[in-house]
C-alpha cells in the first residue's frame, strides 16, 4: 500500500512538477514589466509628459524598486504555492448556504485568508514605497499646532501610508473569498487544444478588464469599511508605534478625507497591481495544468509500466492525472491512427487484449458510475415529492393484533404502489449493478456530509423550483429542512428493507415498539414542521435545486471524456480492428450508452431541472461546470450516432435487449 502511494506521488511529482516549476518562472519574470507600468502609472502627470517619463524611467532603477521586485517575487512563490495545494479538477458545490459558510470558516479557508491578507499588505507596502511622496513612510515629522514657537521635531502617523496597507490586507482577503465561492481552483480543461501563448494572449485583455473593474469594487468597499472602523487601527498603531496624529490634515476616516481623488486613484492603482500580478500567477498555472500529456499505451521498458495509459485508468491515481489520462484517450481514439494500433493489439505471448480490456473496463466503469449517481438522484427527487401518510392514522390496538397486519399490510401495498410508478423502469434497473453505500450512511441527515447530500441529489420542495407531481396520489409537501432517512423509508424509496409482517409472527409486545416508533415520528415531524416555519433557518438550511443539480455532475468532464474515447475507438475498430477485440464488448458497450441516456432524458424531464443551457457570459473566471450536464447529453447523442453511422445494419446482430434495439433503430433512421 505505501509502496503504491510512493508510485503516486512520484507519477504526480513527474506530471506536474515542471508545469508548476514553469508556470512561476514565467510569473516571475513578468513581475519587472508590471512593476514598470505601475511605477510608469503612479506619477501620471499629463501637464508634463517629457518630465513624468524620464523621471519613471529614473525610477526603474533605484534600489528600493529593485528590492521591491525581490520582495514580490517572493510573494509570488507564495501564492503559486497555495494555488498548488488547494487546485480541484472537481468543483466543490456548496448546496445550501450553511453550506458555503461552512466553507468559508473552514480551517484550510481561513488559513488561506489570512496568508493572502498578509501577502497583500506586503504588496501595498511595494506599491506605496514605489509611489513615493506622502504615501512612502510610515511615520513622518510633524510639527504640532501648540508649539508652533519652539517648534519640537516629533514623529507622527502617515495616515495615507496606513490607508495603502490596510487596503492591500482587505483586498487580500477579498480575493481569497472570491477565490473560494467563485471556484477559483477548478481547472477547466480546454475544449480546443492550443498553444499556451495563445491561450496566454488571448486570455490577458480580459484579465487586465476584470482587474480594474476588480479592484474599483474593492475600493469603493474598502471606503466603506475604513469610513466606520478606521479610527480603531489608526488609534492602535499610534498608542502601539508611540505616534501622534497631525491634527492639522483631514482624518481619513471622514467623508472630506475619502473624497480625495489622488488617494482614490493610486489606493486602486495599488489594487490593480496586486490582482494582476496574482492573476498572471493563477492563469498561468491553469495552462500549464490542464495541458495535455502523453502516456504510453504500452511500455517500451518495464519500468514505465505503471506510466501506462491502461494501467493508470485502472488505478487511483490523484484525480488530476486520471483526468490528464482520459483526456489522452480522447486525444489518441480521435487522432492517432498508430496508438490506436496499440489499443487493438494482443499482448504476445497469450494473444489476449489486455490494452482494449482494460480501458473499455474502466470506461464502461465510470458510465455505470454515473447512471447509478443519477438514478439515486431522481429516486431522491421522487421521495421528496411523495406524499407521506400522516402516522397518526395508523390505529393500534394491543387487544386486535390483526388489524395492526391488516393496516400494515394496506399501507405497504400503498407505498409499494407509489415507489414503483416513481422509480426507474424494470429495464434501468436490470442492466445496472444496486447501488452501493457505505454502512451507516444516512444521506439525508442533517449531520451528514453536505457533499453527499448534494450528489444524491436531495432537493428542497420548498423552493419555487419545484414543480409540481402529476400522480393524482402524491401532492406537495411542505417545506422541510432536510430529508432524513425516515422519511425516504416511509416515502418508498427504502421500501424493499421491510418485510411484510406475518400473522403469526405478530404479537402483543411488537404493538408497543410500534407506538413508541410512531410517537416518536411524530414529535419529528412536528419539530420539522415548527422549524420550516422559520424564515432565518430556512434561509441557510434550503437547498438550491441548481446547486444540488451541479453537484451531481460535477466531474461530468471525465465522463464526456470516457465517451468520446470509447465511441471514437469501437468506430474506428470497423476498419482497423484486425482480431475483432471490440465486438466482443460490443454490446456491453450499448447497453452501458443506451441505458445512459435513458437515464439522462428521465433527468431533463424533472419538473426542476432546465432543459437550455444557462447563457456564459465572457469572464475571467470560469463557469463551465454550471453547464456540464448539457455537454454530457449532447456527447452522448453524438457518441451513439458515430457508432450507429459507422456499423449500420450491422448493429442488428448485436444481443441487446428488445428496448435498446427500438433505441438502436431509431439511431439508424436519424430519428432521435
Amino acid at each position: 500500500m505505501e509502496a503504491e502511494a510512493g508510485r503516486q506521488r512520484a507519477l504526480l511529482r513527474q506530471v506536474l512538477g515542471w508545469r508548476v516549476a514553469a508556470a512561476v518562472a514565467w510569473s516571475v519574470l513578468l513581475l519587472p514589466v508590471c512593476t514598470a507600468a505601475f511605477v510608469v502609472l503612479s506619477g501620471f502627470d499629463p501637464f508634463h509628459p517629457v518630465r513624468w517619463i524620464s523621471n519613471s524611467f529614473n525610477d526603474l532603477y533605484t534600489s528600493y524598486v529593485i528590492f521591491c521586485i525581490l520582495l514580490m517575487s517572493v510573494v509570488i512563490l507564495v501564492i503559486s504555492i497555495f494555488n498548488v495545494e488547494f487546485y480541484a479538477v472537481v468543483p466543490s458545490i456548496p448546496c445550501s448556504r450553511l453550506a458555503l459558510i461552512g466553507k468559508i470558516i473552514h480551517p484550510q479557508q481561513v488559513i488561506h485568508s489570512v496568508v493572502h491578507a498578509v501577502m497583500g499588505m506586503l504588496v501595498a507596502w511595494c506599491a506605496a514605497v514605489m509611489t513615493k511622496g506622502r504615501f512612502q513612510f510610515l511615520a513622518v515629522p510633524c510639527t504640532p499646532s501648540e508649539s508652533l514657537d519652539d517648534a519640537v521635531p516629533q514623529m507622527c502617523l502617515n495616515e495615507h501610508h496606513l490607508f495603502f496597507l490596510l487596503s492591500g490586507a482587505f483586498m487580500g482577503y477579498s480575493y481569497s473569498l472570491l477565490y473560494l465561492i467563485n471556484n477559483m481552483n477548478y481547472l477547466p480543461f480546454p475544449v480546443i487544444q492550443q498553444y499556451k501563448y495563445l491561450r496566454f494572449r488571448r486570455s490577458l485583455p480580459l484579465l487586465v478588464k476584470h482587474t480594474c473593474v476588480e479592484s474599483l469594487y474593492f475600493v469603493r468597499n474598502f471606503c466603506v469599511a475604513y469610513y466606520f472602523f478606521g479610527y480603531i487601527p489608526k488609534v492602535w498603531i499610534s498608542t502601539t508605534m508611540d505616534l501622534r496624529i497631525d491634527s492639522k490634515l483631514h482624518p481619513l476616516d471622514t467623508l472630506t478625507g475619502l473624497l480625495d481623488l489622488s488617494l482614490f486613484y493610486h489606493a486602486w492603482l495599488c489594487g490593480v497591481f496586486l490582482l494582476i500580478t496574482w492573476y498572471i500567477a493563477w492563469l498561468l498555472f491553469k495552462i500549464y495544468a490542464t495541458e495535455t500529456h502523453h502516456f504510453p499505451v504500452q511500455p517500451t521498458f518495464a519500468e514505465e509500466t505503471d506510466q501506462c495509459l491502461p494501467k493508470i485508468l485502472n488505478s487511483n491515481p490523484p484525480l488530476i492525472i486520471k483526468f490528464l489520462a482520459l483526456q489522452d484517450l480522447m486525444l489518441l481514439s480521435q487522432y492517432s491512427p498508430v496508438r490506436r494500433q496499440e489499443v487493438f493489439s494482443l499482448s504476445q505471448p497469450g494473444g489476449h487484449p489486455h490494452n482494449w480490456t482494460a480501458i473499455s473496463r474502466e470506461c464502461l466503469s465510470l458510465l455505470n458510475d454515473l447512471t447509478q449517481r443519477l438514478i439515486a438522484q431522481q429516486e431522491a427527487a421522487a421521495a421528496n415529492g411523495r406524499a407521506k401518510q400522516p402516522a397518526g392514522e395508523l390505529k393500534v390496538s394491543p387487544q386486535t393484533p390483526g388489524a395492526l397486519v391488516t393496516e400494515d399490510m394496506s399501507f405497504q401495498s400503498q407505498r409499494s404502489n407509489i415507489a414503483l410508478r416513481a422509480s426507474m423502469s424494470s429495464l434501468v434497473k436490470s442492466s445496472l449493478m444496486p447501488l452501493k453505500t457505505s454502512p451507516g450512511s444516512d444521506v439525508g441527515s442533517p449531520f451528514s456530509s453536505p457533499a453527499l447530500s448534494c450528489k444524491m441529489g436531495i432537493l428542497d420542495v420548498n423552493s419555487p423550483w419545484h414543480g409540481s407531481v402529476q400522480s393524482p396520489q402524491v401532492t406537495r409537501r411542505g417545506p422541510k429542512l432536510w430529508t432524513s432517512g425516515s422519511d425516504l423509508q416511509m416515502n418508498g424509496s427504502h421500501h424493499e428493507s421491510f418485510p411484510l409482517l406475518s400473522a403469526a409472527g405478530v404479537g402483543s409486545e411488537a404493538v408497543q415498539p410500534r407506538v413508541i416508533y410512531t410517537w416518536l415520528q411524530n414529535k419529528q415531524q412536528q419539530i420539522k414542521n415548527f422549524l420550516s416555519k422559520r424564515v432565518l433557518i430556512m434561509y441557510f438550511f434550503s437547498k438550491h435545486p441548481e446547486a444540488s443539480i451541479q453537484a451531481v455532475f460535477s466531474d461530468a468532464q471525465m465522463h464526456i471524456w470516457a465517451l468520446e474515447g470509447l465511441s471514437h475507438l469501437v468506430a474506428a475498430s470497423f476498419t482497423e480492428d484486425q482480431f475483432g477485440v471490440v465486438q466482443t464488448t460490443l454490446p456491453a458497450i450499448l447497453n452501458t450508452l443506451l441505458t445512459l441516456q435513458e437515464v439522462v432524458d428521465r433527468h431533463f424531464k424533472l419538473p426542476h431541472v432546465s432543459s437550455k443551457p444557462p447563457r456564459i457570459s465572457g469572464s475571467l473566471v470560469d463557469t463551465s461546470y454550471k453547464t456540464l450536464r448539457f455537454a454530457l447529453r449532447a456527447s452522448l447523442k453524438t457518441a451513439l450516432y458515430r457508432i450507429t453511422t459507422v456499423f449500420g445494419e450491422h448493429l442488428n446482430a448485436v444481443q441487446v435487449s428488445t428496448e435498446h434495439k427500438k433505441r438502436l433503430q431509431q439511431f439508424l433512421e436519424y430519428k432521435e
